[in-house]
């Protein structure tokens, strides 16, 4: 059975963010980057929801997996 591929927008409205094109970059903008040697989901950013949602798409390697990765790698570029 194949994953649903779940696109960068959709991981922002699950996250209860703005999703529009713009917000996002001025998310990633503005909280990047993070300590190399800081988890995602210990950004002081998220709320206590956010995190564990975080931790449960990347621990069970869920279907919000590979997005999530993807806001990692955003939020780590300099």
């Amino acid at each position: 059975m194949e994953k649903p591929v779940h696109h960068f927008t959709e991981l922002f409205e699950q996250l209860g963010l703005p999703a529009d094109e713009k917000s996002i970059k001025d998310f990633i903008e503005r909280h990047a980057p993070l300590q190399d040697t800081m988890q995602l989901h210990e950004a002081p950013f998220w709320s206590e929801a956010q995190a564990a949602f975080i931790v449960n798409a990347l621990d069970e390697d869920a279907d919000w997996a590979e997005v999530v990765d993807h806001l990692d790698a955003s939020l780590r570029k300099i």
